[in-house]
Formats: structure tokens, C-alpha cells, sequence
């Protein structure tokens, strides 16, 4: 998968994408991510990539750069232009969720928009194909919100994490919060590790493991399973 970042701030994002899960899937080449300058799609000697907003207000991001480096983004690709998604990130988009991920990952290509301050001149929406929020609370730009999203849509990419089939055993993949994990010691502090996880039979640990879930979920996220019963 590629994906390309649109962001007044490049420096934010070299952490979370030099480290740990996002960093080896770079290496092995399943995923390339490439951010970029909004600044570097401006035309103008100061590169002015924001401005005051119509009838007072904070800044906003100008519509031109951005329509710029999405179209530059898009003819750089040599698959079905179909395979091509752009989200951008802002509070009033659609809230994000684990089946918003599963559908993202089918994607060749993504391309994140983030805003900042007031966010983006509303025209911007016109080359969206996608809005997206992470929550009902308001962040300082769509930054940390893109590297949410990043992070759990190649966590859906085959490869990316160790065992195939871990991120189905993710909380939230089919709806249900995920059952407890264990390791060593077996007791500590007078805490037991139940007995089941030792006995060597798969079906029964499968089981006390989809019974704690439901369980889990029914206690903590009881909507979670009004929506898988819908």
C-alpha cells in the first residue's frame, strides 16, 4: 500500500512512523509512506499555504495547494485511479472505527489531508472522497488523527503484523472487546492466571476466551453488541 500525507507539519509524524510495527512494515516494502509539505504546493515566493478566514475567524488552509498536490499525487500512481481514496481528517467527518479500517486497507493507495487551526477552506471537501473524525473532542490539527488511522488500517495489511490472523483477534474487529492476556509469573500478588490457559486444549481455551469476550463487551461496551446484533 502507499500513502501520502498532506501536512503543514512533516516533523510530526517522523516517531510514530520510525518505530515498532509501521517501521518494519516500511522496511519489508509492505507499506510506503511519503509526507509532504502542504508548503511545496504553493506558488508564491513566501509559500502561503494558509490565510484569514472570510468574515473573522483563525487561519485556514487554502484550497489551491491542496487540490494541487492531490492531482500531483494521483498521476504519479500507475494503478486504476479507483484504488485511490483521499481522506481528510476533520472533527465533524464520519467516527472512525474497525470496519472504517478493514475497508481502507482494500485501497492501494491512500492520500490523508490534515488540517490545522480552523482546518481547510470548505472546497477542499470537493476532492475528499472520504471525511473522518477519531472522537467527538477537538485536536490542534488532523495529525495525530491520520497517524490513528494509519496505524490500524496496516495493521489490516497482510504481513504487517507477525501472526496472520492477530489482528482478527483484535478488540473491536467483529465488534467485540477483546479477552484478557496473560504471561509469566503464574500467580502475582495473589493473582491467578486461570486454569483454563494450561490445560493444552485449544477448543476449551477458544472458548473461555469468546465467553470473557462477551462478557467483557456486555460489562463495558454494551452497544457494541446491540450493533453486532442489528
Amino acid at each position: 500500500m502507499k500513502i501520502d500525507i498532506l501536512t503543514l507539519f512533516p516533523k510530526m509524524f517522523e516517531g510514530p512512523l520510525t518505530e515498532s510495527m509501521l517501521k518494519r512494515a516500511r522496511e519489508k516494502g509492505l507499506l510506503q509512506i511519503r509526507v509532504h509539505n502542504i508548503r511545496d504546493f504553493t506558488t508564491d515566493r513566501h509559500r502561503v499555504a494558509d490565510d484569514a478566514s472570510y468574515g473573522s475567524g483563525g487561519m485556514v488552509l487554502k484550497p489551491e495547494p491542496i487540490f494541487r498536490a492531490v492531482e500531483f499525487f494521483k498521476k504519479r500512481t500507475t494503478h486504476d485511479a479507483r484504488c485511490t481514496t483521499v481522506v481528510l481528517m476533520t472533527p465533524d467527518g464520519k467516527t472512525f472505527n474497525q470496519q472504517t479500517a478493514k475497508r481502507l486497507a482494500k485501497y492501494k493507495h491512500l492520500i490523508f489531508l490534515c488540517g490545522h487551526y480552523e482546518g481547510v477552506d470548505e472546497r477542499v471537501r470537493e476532492i475528499a472522497d472520504e471525511e473522518i473524525s477519531i472522537g467527538d473532542y477537538v485536536l490542534t490539527g488532523g495529525e495525530l488523527p491520520a497517524m490513528v488511522v494509519i496505524d490500524t488500517v496496516a495493521r489490516m495489511i497482510k504481513g504487517v503484523v507477525g501472526k496472520e490472523d492477530a489482528p482478527q483477534k483484535d478488540s473491536f474487529y467483529e465488534r467485540l472487546l477483546d479477552c484478557p492476556h496473560y504471561t509469566r509469573p503464574r500467580e502475582f500478588r495473589g493473582m491467578k492466571v486461570p486454569e483454563v490457559l494450561f490445560s493444552g486444549n485449544h477448543k476449551k481455551i477458544q472458548e473461555w476466551r469468546l465467553k470473557i469476550a462477551l462478557k467483557r463487551t456486555r460489562q463495558r461496551r454494551p452497544d457494541l453488541i446491540n450493533k453486532k446484533t442489528d
